[in-house]
């Protein structure tokens, strides 16, 4: 009898102590930390300003702080401690990739979209109404355009416990949980790379790069609370995909800072999708679709389902129907996100036939859901949708 993944999270190591980062520290802590070295209270202000606002990425960046008070700080242990980008692969339509190194040696990968995926399209945000894509017929090659909006994806964890058969990024297996600094650093790094002005550009991000976020969920929400209270993203510019982990939702559900919400469907019944996404033998489609009724939506926001097509798995008309039949019983208000697989080495699918993309697409929307055919974007250097492996050649 086959055994089933652990889903629990995998132990936290404490990186804290080892390399005494500041960044990833509430206001709160901050705070504490301040009194602790016996210096004035508005200085916590001063560094929180420091840290997530100008992203500086070392104490000597802190300009605004007196020297005296950075000494302070470095003879205490601290350092900023930001996630560095240690290698950059550029695609032929604009899309970047990075290596972003952790402390203790770790990376884990980050993507830069120019011009985002059309991710957003129909999801009812302001995000949303800056889409132009999918349904203009948009070509995905833009390398030359300059970026008039940009998502950033984001990892969670260094590798992914969840093992979904057609994900690379299932072949490593999880090594461990992220800290919500080396979350948020992640976005400071890249935001950094390209100079942009948080609340002047228009920034889109994604959890949806190594890892389960509701597998690290403090740390997840941690980090969002740092992305909004102290970069400045507001919340419903993030989007979090979750593969079904139910007691992550029932959580979700609860928070008042809360970014959008996708779940990765990927089939219409619990028997193809437990084929490709094992996590299904623990929590099934109608548990899930249960827990996302209980997530409060904000006025015209739409829940979003990710549905991967997998040649001749799950990419059939009879598919599309039961698909549609699946969303409307939920009673959400719903928007379904089609990704045409993007192929890996070693992995046993095959890309669906554009015949039959646009087929299934089209029954959707005949059917009154709203369907959006997601841009893939950096292939060629593996920074697709699936595809994040920490690939180097």
């Amino acid at each position: 009898m086959q055994s089933f993944p652990q889903f629990d999270p995998p132990p936290k190591k404490n990186l804290e102590n080892s390399t005494q980062s500041l960044f990833s520290l509430s206001l709160q802590q901050l705070e504490a930390l301040i009194e602790r070295l016996g210096l004035e209270r508005y200085r916590s202000r001063q560094v929180w300003h420091a840290l997530y606002q100008q992203r500086a990425s070392s104490l000597e960046e802190m300009t605004a702080l007196p020297k005296s008070v950075r000494e302070l700080l470095s003879r205490s242990g601290f350092q900023v401690g930001m996630p560095r980008i240690a290698q950059a692969f550029v695609s032929t339509d604009g899309t970047e990739r990075y290596l972003v190194a952790c402390a203790d040696g770790e990376t884990v990968e980050t993507v830069w979209m120019p011009n985002g995926d059309d991710g957003e399209l129909g999801d009812g945000s302001d995000a949303a109404g800056e889409e132009v894509g999918s349904i203009t017929g948009r070509d995905s090659t833009e390398a030359a355009v300059p970026y008039r909006r940009a998502t950033i994806c984001i990892s969670s964890q260094v590798g992914c416990a969840v093992n979904c058969q057609f994900c690379l990024t299932a072949k490593l297996g999880v090594k461990r949980n992220l800290t919500a600094g080396e979350i948020a650093g992640q976005v400071a790094a890249v935001l950094n790379r390209h100079q942009v002005r948080v609340g002047r550009d228009r920034i889109n991000l994604v959890f949806m790069g190594m890892g389960e976020p509701f597998l690290n969920y403090d740390n997840f929400m941690a980090a969002v609370h740092l992305l909004v209270e102290g970069m400045g993203i507001p919340e419903s510019r993030m989007t979090v995909s979750t593969s079904g982990i139910l007691p992550g939702i029932e959580r979700f559900a609860k928070e008042n800072l809360r970014p959008k919400l996708a779940l990765s469907l990927n089939a219409p019944n619990n028997s193809i999708r437990e084929s490709i996404m094992p996590v299904t033998r623990k929590w099934n489609i109608e548990d899930l679709m249960a827990a996302l009724r209980e997530v409060p939506l904000r006025p015209r926001e739409r829940m979003t389902f990710e549905y991967v097509l997998l040649g001749g798995v799950n990419d059939r008309l009879q598919d599309a129907r039961e698909l549609s039949a699946l969303i409307e019983r939920s009673g959400l208000p719903a928007k379904v996100n089609l990704i045409v697989w993007n192929p890996g080495p070693d992995i046993p699918y095959r890309m669906p036939k554009p015949e039959d993309v646009a087929a299934f697409q089209q029954h959707l929307i005949a059917s009154g859901l709203p369907a959006f055919l997601r841009r893939p974007r950096g292939r060629d250097i593996y920074a697709a949708c699936g595809q994040l492996k920490r690939t180097v050649e």
